[in-house]
């Protein structure tokens, strides 16, 4: 996500708070803020593919995704 998109979702938080938005502008923030999420979990997802836990015999074990909530 670029910084474009970011300065509208961030254009159109503060216009929602003051005026209220326009049913396209709703569409649009919603759309945009679903982009943001894909985008940060992508993000995240990609930094713990890339993560590895230290035993305390020393070793190394890459972190594995687990298959539910704690």
């Amino acid at each position: 996500m670029n910084q474009i998109k970011i300065d509208r979702i961030n254009e159109l938080a503060r216009k929602s708070r003051t005026e209220g938005l326009t049913e396209a502008e709703k569409a649009e923030q919603t759309e945009l803020r679903n982009e943001y999420r894909m985008s940060v979990t992508g993000n995240l997802a990609a930094q713990l593919g890339n993560t590895y836990i230290m035993t305390p015999d020393g070793k190394k074990r890459k972190l594995e995704k687990s298959g539910g909530k704690s």
